[in-house]
């Protein structure tokens, strides 16, 4: 499976196994076969850092469990409900030494928040409803999906909302962006960055579902390990879409540099396989309906991008915490 990718190709280089290990370029990797991850010796395999990636502990105790092996610190490759959840890029300035279990979120989150918090930043979301990702958790979701559009439901964006510009009850969460529509909470309807939306998975990456009853919608698509995200939102500033389109252009080229991609290319999906930032912004998708109300088109390869992302959440956590002497 590590040498041989249907999506990637094959791995440039040697995989083996020896003695009970996994041999990448001539690199020994110790292997384990574990249901618990408590029962994991991480502490004698010289692991201080673990990336929990089975989709299946996903909280703090569960995935904490591999701190009783010997580990430090654990990174949750998916949504947490109750663990710290961070986005490169984005909020990595609230980081606390003092969490054993932090998240790095979903694929879809690292695409859609960069985005989302430069077009915040510059112009200021007034309100979204999100559309992402399919779901295996209500009675449409058993349909077959080769045949049919099937809505559901979604975690993303209350993921994104832990992750940027969340808002919990009517508090909000301080981030390099200050709002007075964040303090009013109360008055606004900010549904992007509460816990609702709904799953248009498509079986082709067709168009994504257009939005009619809400005044902005997010949608992501996906084919091969590539997905799409389109955002429409309604926001404060007026702004023409070239000057939307500078600002993300900016935002790529210096303090998001990595994290969000730009292009003026005619793309399609593929042209995206391996590519290494959280969301490429496509300049030539978009849209502005007038200057309050725009769609934006950001793509991302969800599993050679997002893997980055965890790497750099993981490195970046370990400067942190040897700075802390911890």
């Amino acid at each position: 499976m590590f040498k041989y990718d249907s999506t990637h190709g094959r791995f440039n280089g040697t995989v083996e196994t020896k003695d009970g290990k996994l041999v990448i370029d001539g690199r020994a990797i110790a292997v384990f076969n574990e249901r618990d991850p408590a029962s994991i010796p991480w502490g004698k395999a010289g692991a201080d850092y673990v990336v929990e990636s089975t989709g299946v502990f996903t909280t703090k105790e569960t995935a904490g469990l591999h701190l009783k092996g010997g580990a430090k610190k654990v990174v949750i490759s998916a949504p947490s409900a109750d663990a710290p959840m961070y986005v490169c890029g984005v909020n990595l300035d609230k980081y606390d030494t003092a969490d054993t279990v932090i998240s790095n979120a979903s694929c879809t989150t690292n695409c859609l928040a960069p985005l989302a918090k430069v077009l915040h930043d510059k112009f200021t979301i007034v309100e979204a409803l999100m559309t992402t990702g399919p779901s295996a958790k209500d009675w449409r979701g058993g349909r077959g999906a080769a045949a049919n559009i099937i809505p559901s439901s979604t975690g993303a964006a209350k993921a994104v909302g832990k992750a940027s510009f969340a808002v919990q009850g009517r508090e909000a969460v301080e981030l390099t962006m200050k709002s007075p529509r964040l303090s009013r909470l109360s008055t606004v309807r900010f549904v992007l960055w509460q816990a609702h939306g709904n799953g248009f998975p498509c079986p082709n990456a067709s168009p994504s579902v257009p939005c009619t009853e809400v005044e902005a919608n997010l949608a992501s698509s996906r084919s091969s390990d590539v997905s799409v995200v389109d955002l429409t939102a309604r926001i404060e500033k007026s702004a023409t879409y070239e000057e939307i389109k500078a600002a993300m252009k900016e935002a790529s080229e210096t303090y998001l540099k990595g994290i969000l991609d730009y292009t003026e290319d005619a793309v399609v999906s593929t042209d995206f396989i391996g590519s290494t930032a959280s969301s490429t912004f496509d300049a030539a998708a978009g849209i502005a309906l007038n200057s309050n109300f725009v769609k934006l088109i950001s793509w991302y390869d969800n599993e050679w991008g997002y893997s980055r992302r965890v790497v750099d959440l993981l490195v970046f956590i370990a400067k942190k915490d040897a700075a802390a002497k911890l």
